[in-house]
């Protein structure tokens, strides 16, 4: 049987930690009187904490030096690890765990490609840590989706060409990153949203053996 690599975004995608990085961006953005809500959230989705700042502090035409920004980052990193202190596998959503179990079950290269620099102690607390060959994540990149960079070198760790792989993604900006890569990109969320994926389906739940027997071919 044929190995492809199977590459999957942290945030949104294999646990539902995105409303903790809202959470902790709203009160920034509320403490310099910037009206952030879950539309504007979108645009932050499967980009860097820095860009993330930037796209917020753009909303609300506030200029800051480097060091305010510093400041504000170190706060929100802070917020939003406060709330995965209870963090268990309780937060892994619907279907993650099936079609681990199965890619596993036929030895599938399995790598995490996320912007987050806290994805291995959030695979640790969700107890999914075992199931992933290979993790690249912001502490590993230097560029920030739709630079398919997070992919790239998912793919070459697990020596499998990037046109063998397949990455599930809830933004745009990954969605992007992986057609840049040439890579197959699968979107989990809104098809209004993530038109431009190759399959989409809102959630884990949809996605069936026949699907992933067809992706490995």
């Amino acid at each position: 049987m044929n190995r492809k690599a199977f590459i999957f975004d942290l945030d949104g995608v294999i646990v539902d930690t995105a409303k903790y990085h809202f959470l902790a961006w709203q009160k920034i953005a509320q403490s310099l009187n910037i009206n952030f809500t879950l539309e504007d959230n979108e645009l932050l989705k499967g980009v860097s904490r820095v860009r993330s700042l930037d796209i917020i502090l753009g909303l609300g035409n506030v200029q800051a030096s480097q060091e305010d920004k510093d400041k504000w980052l170190i706060q929100k990193n802070e917020d939003y690890l406060s709330y995965l202190v209870d963090m268990d596998e309780s937060e892994i959503l619907p279907g993650v765990f099936t079609i681990l179990q199965l890619l596993k079950d036929k030895n599938q290269g399995i790598a995490l490609g996320s912007a987050s620099k806290n994805a291995r102690p959030i695979l640790e607390k969700t107890g999914i840590l075992s199931y992933f060959d290979v993790i690249v994540d912001g502490n590993d990149v230097t560029n920030a989706k739709p630079d398919p960079e997070v992919f790239l070198k998912a793919a070459q760790l697990l020596h499998i060409d990037p046109k063998n792989s397949i990455v599930f993604e809830d933004s745009v900006a990954g969605i992007q990153a992986a057609n840049i890569g040439e890579m197959i990109s699968v979107g989990i969320g809104e098809e209004t949203i993530l038109h431009e994926a190759d399959y989409i389906f809102k959630d884990f739940t949809q996605i069936d053996s026949q699907f992933i027997e067809k992706l490995i071919g």
